[in-house]
């Protein structure tokens, strides 16, 4: 048991590329949700968030949005000139329907509904609540690509669905915006980025796939490459545009999605890639859920989830063991937007202090998830021992 504690792993927080998606096979298989008419494709999903502001006529008016928030979405609001303001979020990601008709007033121009993770908020409740009030309801997808309640799309019951692409797939980038129902807007086709932007991140997957399936020799030559990289970057002066930043930049706002990422997208097998996520997560529940109680008991249908949110007291040193093992478990949205107070949202904090995240993406086999939920028990039984002891 100590020798397998001790091997480190390397398990990525995203799904990688490999070179045989490069070829690609031109024609999407499965159900892609954002296969619509009336879409545009932009490098960030944020961009998507900023244009609807405006494509709305929402900016000079309220834009009523969930108090457990990234951060991002709530300044790409205010970037483009509309006031956030906040309802309730429950302490399991339940959305509070009738703080959410209460917060309605007169400025109030439009309902923003985040579904987490790939679990469907109530979208239909909104829906009817946006209809009553005759305002536009805004759904963010970005971290729900490919999920469902039931047998209907997330991102197709609002006026406006959004998703981010490059947390589901293995993608350089990509967003998406799509427009429902009858209404049409004239949406403008967002220039593609940088050659160069596109190519650093793709090699960069590359890399985490070669690390990922290949070992102490993956590991060997990633970080070789890596040091060559990062000195040919230096001298060419290469402009990187990062996507996984926490702020929004109103210089990368008309950004859009490069034809390369399209195709990646195009080539995937969407039915598989649910399919393993399912497989994963249920694992990990499994696995974990006797040592740290689930914040989901089950997994409904139509769910592909984005990753295992597990429920820990002290983030910090669980963080900090799983890192050590090679675990890319992240701090999942630790804080609130200045714009928000977090007094009058304590659900929402607790879900800051508490929540982190472990990767079930595609990529990862049952070896790999096995050895995860190993190093996640021991990680979570030190953390025990170490508070126990300190008490």
């Amino acid at each position: 048991m100590e020798a397998v504690m001790n091997t480190r792993l390397f398990v990525p927080a995203l799904p990688t590329l490999w070179p045989g998606m490069l070829l690609g096979r031109g024609e999407p298989s499965g159900f892609m949700p954002f296969a619509a008419p009336n879409v545009r494709w932009f490098y960030f999903a944020r961009n998507a968030v900023w244009l609807t502001v405006k494509m709305l006529g929402l900016d000079k008016g309220e834009v009523l949005m969930p108090a457990y928030h990234h951060g991002v979405e709530v300044e790409a609001v205010a970037d483009a000139g509309a006031t956030p303001r906040f309802y309730r979020v429950g302490s399991r990601w339940d959305v509070d329907v009738e703080d959410v008709e209460r917060r309605i007033g007169p400025n109030t121009k439009a309902l923003y509904l985040t579904h987490y993770a790939g679990f469907p908020g109530p979208a239909e409740e909104m829906r009817r609540i946006a209809d009553k009030h005759g305002l536009p309801l805004i759904e963010d997808c970005a971290l729900s690509l490919l999920s469902a309640d039931g047998s209907v799309p997330l991102g197709t019951t609002g006026d406006i669905g959004i998703f981010c692409l490059y947390k589901t797939l293995p993608l350089p980038h990509g967003g998406a915006l799509v427009v429902n129902g009858p209404r049409q807007y004239s949406l403008p086709e967002p220039p593609t980025p940088p050659f160069t932007s596109t190519l650093s991140h793709t090699l960069s997957a590359l890399l985490q796939n070669l690390e990922l399936r290949g070992g102490r020799f993956g590991r060997g030559v990633r970080s070789f490459i890596r040091s060559l990289g990062k000195g040919a970057v230096k001298a060419a002066d290469i402009q990187r545009v990062a996507t996984g930043t926490q702020h929004f930049d109103r210089r990368h706002v008309d950004l859009g999605m490069s034809p390369f990422a399209r195709r990646i997208a195009q080539a995937q097998d969407l039915e598989a890639i649910v399919e393993r996520r399912r497989r994963n997560y249920f694992f990990l529940l499994g696995r974990l859920r006797d040592v740290s109680a689930p914040l989901f008991n089950q997994l409904p249908a139509g769910v592909s989830p984005l990753f295992y949110p597990l429920v820990v007291e002290d983030k910090a040193e669980v963080l900090a063991r799983l890192h050590a093992r090679g675990i890319e478990a992240i701090d999942f949205w630790r804080h609130m937007h200045p714009a928000c107070d977090a007094s009058a949202f304590p659900e929402v904090m607790q879900l800051r202090r508490s929540i982190v995240e472990i990767p079930c993406h595609q990529d990862l086999s049952p070896e790999v998830m096995a050895e995860v939920a190993l190093a996640v028990r021991g990680a979570l039984t030190q953390d025990r021992r170490t508070r126990k002891h300190a008490g």
